[in-house]
């Protein structure tokens, strides 16, 4: 069933305007008009970004989730929310209590991997060898999770820069000890990255929620700064991954069976995600899309179903 198309509310960038040159008073033409307001909501899109993650940086230790990590709900399973490099934020505290809202019973709790400084962020980004550091401390909270919970559910849940370490702690598990699966939203990962190892080290693999409209942080600025990875040009979590050239069999069936990619649709927009790069943290997005996948994948009765994702 086609999902049905949200009305658009009137925008404040469509009144008329005057330009200089323009009888006083006088619309411009149509075709200049459309133009001069495109260029004005992209203007205020570049603007507003980086002040919202600025603004949303604010929540810091406000935004407690220390009540989803008694020792009752860990005994039924572990999520890991990991934020971007705007550190701990409004959006992470969102995906931890959309997660809860949706019915996961299970422990949630967020990793902070990031320089406890103000206006770290570029570091967040750029210090590679000191973000390998932090994938190994992840790395070793889930070994001593499964040491002492064997058998329950470990679920890594990235966005944006947190994609990023999610994969890089992965790859440094032990091939015996997985992960349930990772999900990545708006990854900032390089779309060529070799996820072989990442994948191997799950059960159910990766999911990859990605978004072409998010050009902003995800095309642009990382075609600028660089991706986690520290590859230049747009991330995995603008375009999706790619699958590296020339695997052997065994690389093909990990990219076959275990890498999951869901790109963003309009039935997304009726939970609040617009296709931005912070609209995959909406508590309604997280309620109605990743607490079933994560509540099914956690009772071991979750089947692969493209159009259920």
């Amino acid at each position: 069933m086609k999902a049905p198309t949200a009305r658009r509310s009137p925008s404040r960038f469509a009144r008329p305007l005057t330009f200089a040159g323009d009888p006083a008073g006088q619309r411009p033409s149509r075709r200049r008009q459309v133009r001069v307001d495109a260029n004005r909501r992209r203007g205020w899109r570049v603007r507003a970004g980086p002040l919202a993650l600025a603004a949303a940086a604010l929540c810091g230790a406000g935004c407690s989730v220390r009540d989803l990590g008694t020792t009752d709900r860990m005994s039924r399973g572990l999520v890991v929310v990991l934020p971007g490099i705007e550190g701990r934020s409004a959006y992470n505290y969102n995906v931890a209590r959309g997660l809860d809202e949706g019915g996961v019973s299970s422990g949630i709790e967020i990793f902070d991997w990031n320089v406890p400084l103000p206006g770290g962020a570029l570091i967040n980004l750029t210090a590679f060898d000191r973000n390998r550091r932090q994938a190994r401390r992840l790395a070793e909270r889930i070994l001593a999770y499964q040491d002492a919970y064997p058998g329950r559910a470990v679920h890594l849940i990235g966005h944006s820069g947190g994609g990023g370490l999610a994969v890089l702690a992965m790859e440094t598990l032990p091939r015996d000890r997985p992960v349930t699966a990772a999900i990545l939203l708006a990854a900032s990962v390089s779309p060529e990255y070799d996820l072989r190892a990442a994948l191997a080290r799950t059960r159910y693999g990766i999911f990859n929620y990605y978004s072409k409209a998010d050009v902003g942080f995800l095309t642009i600025g990382t075609s600028v700064f660089g991706n986690i990875d520290r590859g230049y040009g747009p991330a995995a979590g603008a375009v999706g991954f790619r699958r590296p050239p020339r695997l052997d069999k065994e690389g093909r069936r990990l990219y076959d069976q275990k890498l999951h990619q869901i790109p963003w649709s309009r039935q997304f927009g009726m939970v609040g995600h617009g296709g931005g790069h912070t609209g995959w943290t909406a508590p309604a997005f997280v309620r109605r899309y990743l607490a079933p996948l994560v509540q099914e994948q956690q009772t071991g009765f979750w089947r692969y179903d493209a159009g259920g994702v």
